[in-house]
């Protein structure tokens, strides 16, 4: 049976009332008056309340040692996680220079305070970045002027090459408020992001190269976040995990007169190299002299923008503003998907600066502990320096495990022969941290150094707000150490702040704990660790031991050494029915799994692959009279039959788990749940089917495959909907262009 918290003493304050006056008579008889008014009465009702408040202090003894034992496990609870971002400072006003910032500058969204994690160069000029967007759908008479309009890119003889066309295109400008981005990949006609780097209006190009020429050009990059091939690759420690696909950020290169040749394209040079980016972040580009930040003097009007040359500006303020353009490209064959992107960038995390706490004097006492003001700590940034009576401050070093830690005074060990060399020694001024408590802990003499009775203890450390750091986009605009002229904007929300875990919840991790010392070895181990993950909420976990995705034809069980993580986010605001993680969902769950795995565990994170299902049922209802409130109307049991459908092919369900991995999806097993929703009397038909495909019995899923309802249609009487009325189009075989040139050109916008 289970163990219940026994209760000391359950009395409450009317019992102990009650009981005191009921002793009245056998102890002083001569007192009647047992009115509420009277003294006695008051002082008896004082003394209850008193006692009923150390009653209650009695029953937590139970709760307290719980939480004891908690501590001495030394199963720490999760301090609360930092909010993360990416910020843009711009110097619009300020005095025509390149600012090289350093990095840990304070700003603020309101009173949330955040720190930069890097340095910068602030160069003085703006960007505007746009992407070449494909067209279709055209009618063939553009088509055809434009074709003859380009004539001279796709050959003087058309008909010398009749596979050659024109691709036409519009230029978009890249902004992250109210879209969704771009899909590099499929929306674009050359995989690229064009920014155009311009000169500020009161200053001309040539001065602004000057300023820039030489400088570090800092590219924030922020990936659409939802993504259904989210993945994540943990690699068994020590082997390569760089991925061979790489994003070349380009810049023109103009020859030294500034002429292109005829007959030549122009020519791009790469200013820097990034990996294939699946999360926000900051890369550099380093650019050329002021002499090669230029554009080629002598193109034709009607080059501007076509097959590779960059792109013109609409405004033509802006087109004479312009000090040279960058070119980011993406590979072929790969799935890239942008929400923003911008020059003087810069991550931040949300935290406060506490400087040189003063701490409680050392005691000199084995074990002694102190408490810092504010928590939950970031335990990197903690600095604790020990100020000796009359000697020099010195900086103590943080520690896992005291029990690691040299003792205060080396001595032999005994126990050892005496040829035998010693091991140099371990590091005795050290101390523990508890990140979520504030607690720090020093050693005993033997297993740590003691702070020396009487010294002073000093310390620096950040503390974090944990979801208080999720600010919307453009909430971080103030920076009191920024020099004048400066401006500071977060483009997008931040991200990664959570709350702490409770002392209720921590408890529930004792069981699990002894278990498995927080470390990954059997499955139950990934699903219950990976479950604590702070700052994200976790719908599901399927843990599938032995199997590899990225090999064809694998099933779990054999691919030695390898764990897949199938891991399904609780809520998504674009499909609440079929939720996948994101990028910055798994980077979370990636850096809390990495320092608990076994070193030879190859671990893969990934999302369901979901499978388009349409389903199209006629049922028949049991007959119930003219009453319209009956339970079994049409109207009620058809959304019933539509509700009981999509919770028993659901990802997630209210009561956990969800549909299982590998398991097929049957027509009749369907037909089976339909009959025992109330009110059905049977099912005439229902049709099933898979993606664009025909009407099928059975939907066999393998791997991380799960059925996503992307049509469902019941009809009360009669025959189901047909799918092609289901889906809404009729179906088109595929059709497959031959290989033909293939030439973007933009096309001429409308004038008013």
């Amino acid at each position: 049976m289970p163990l219940k918290i026994p209760s000391l003493d359950d009395r409450r304050y009317q019992q102990l009332v009650e009981e005191s006056i009921a002793r009245i008579p056998t102890t002083t008889p001569e007192y009647t008056n047992f009115n509420v008014s009277d003294p006695g009465i008051t002082l008896i009702q004082v003394f209850a309340f008193l006692t009923e408040s150390l009653l209650y202090r009695a029953n937590q003894i139970p709760e307290r040692n719980r939480i004891k034992f908690l501590q001495l496990l030394g199963v720490p609870l999760q301090p609360a996680a930092p909010a993360r971002g990416i910020i843009t400072i711009t110097n619009e006003r300020g005095p025509l220079e390149t600012i090289t910032l350093d990095h840990d500058l304070e700003v603020r969204a309101g009173q949330v305070p955040f720190r930069t994690q890097r340095g910068l160069d602030v160069l003085p000029v703006e960007a505007y970045v746009c992407f070449k967007r494909k067209l279709v759908d055209q009618p063939e008479e553009k088509k055809l002027y434009y074709r003859e309009l380009y004539a001279s890119f796709l050959g003087d003889d058309i008909s010398a090459d009749p596979q050659a066309d024109v691709e036409l295109y519009e230029l978009v400008p890249l902004s992250a408020r109210g879209t969704d981005g771009v899909n590099v990949t499929a929306e674009t006609v050359d995989n690229a992001l064009w920014i155009a780097l311009l000169a500020r209006p009161r200053e001309s190009p040539e001065e602004a190269r000057e300023k820039i020429g030489g400088k570090t050009l800092s590219l924030g990059l922020v990936p659409r976040l939802e993504t259904e091939d989210a993945r994540r690759r943990l690699a068994p420690a020590g082997t390569e995990t760089s991925s061979q696909k790489t994003v070349h950020i380009e810049i023109p290169n103009v020859p030294a007169d500034g002429k292109l040749a005829a007959g030549t394209v122009p020519a791009f040079r790469s200013v820097g190299t990034l990996a294939m980016p699946v999360e926000p972040g900051v890369f550099e580009a380093q650019l050329p002299g002021a002499s090669q930040l230029n554009l080629w003097q002598d193109i034709d009007p009607l080059e501007l923008g076509a097959d590779g040359f960059p792109p013109t500006l609409e405004d033509t303020a802006m087109n004479e503003r312009i000090i040279t353009w960058l070119r980011v490209v993406w590979p072929d064959g790969v799935a890239a998907q942008v929400s923003w992107m911008g020059i003087n960038s810069t991550l931040i995390a949300q935290r406060t600066r506490v400087l040189n706490e003063l701490l409680p004097a050392g005691s000199g006492e084995p074990d002694q502990f102190v408490t810092l003001s504010h928590t939950p700590v970031i335990a990197s940034s903690v600095k604790l320096t020990v100020t000796p009576t009359g000697g020099t401050p010195e900086q103590w070093k943080l520690i896992d495990d005291l029990l690691t830690a040299g003792a205060e005074v080396p001595a032999p060990d005994l126990r050892e022969p005496p040829a035998r060399i010693p091991p140099p020694p371990q590091p005795s001024k050290v101390f523990a941290l508890d990140p979520e408590s504030g607690r720090i802990s020093f050693g005993d003499g033997a297993r740590g150094a003691r702070p020396p009775a009487g010294a002073i203890l000093r310390v620096t450390y950040d503390y974090g707000a944990g979801r208080a750091g999720n600010v919307g986009d453009n909430a971080v605009n103030q920076a009191p150490a920024l020099p004048a002229g400066l401006k500071v904007l977060n483009p997008v929300r931040t991200w990664g702040g959570a709350e702490g875990e409770t002392i209720t919840e921590g408890e529930k991790q004792i069981t699990r704990y002894l278990q498995h010392r927080d470390r990954l070895v059997t499955a139950s181990d990934f699903e219950t660790i990976t479950k604590r993950t702070p700052g994200v909420d976790i719908g599901r976990v399927e843990v599938l031991a032995a199997y590899n995705p990225t090999l064809a034809r694998q099933e779990p069980g054999s691919a030695p050494g390898a764990v897949t993580l199938m891991l399904i986010p609780k809520y998504s605001s674009t499909r609440p029915d079929a939720p996948s993680p994101d990028q910055p969902f798994l980077a979370s769950v990636c850096a809390f799994l990495d320092p608990r795995r076994l070193v030879t565990t190859e671990l893969f994170l990934r999302g369901p692959v979901y499978i388009p299902i349409w389903i199209s049922a006629a049922i028949e209802i049991v007959p119930t009279g003219a009453d319209p409130d009956s339970p079994n109307s049409s109207a009620v049991v058809r959304e019933a039959v539509k509700q009981r459908v999509r919770e028993f092919l659901a990802p997630i369900r209210a009561g956990g788990g969800g549909w299982p991995l590998r398991r097929t999806v049957l027509q009749l097993e369907l037909m089976a749940e339909i009959s025992r929703v109330e009110g059905v009397a049977l099912v005439n038909r229902l049709i099933l089917a898979a993606g664009d495909g025909a009407e099928v019995t059975a939907v066999p899923l393998k791997g991380l495959e799960l059925p996503r309802i992307d049509g469902l249609e019941v009809a009360v009487g009669g025959d189901p909907l047909p799918l092609d009325q289901l889906r809404g189009v009729a179906n088109a075989g595929p059709t497959t262009p031959g290989k033909k040139k293939i030439v973007p050109v933009p096309v001429i916008p409308k004038e008013c």
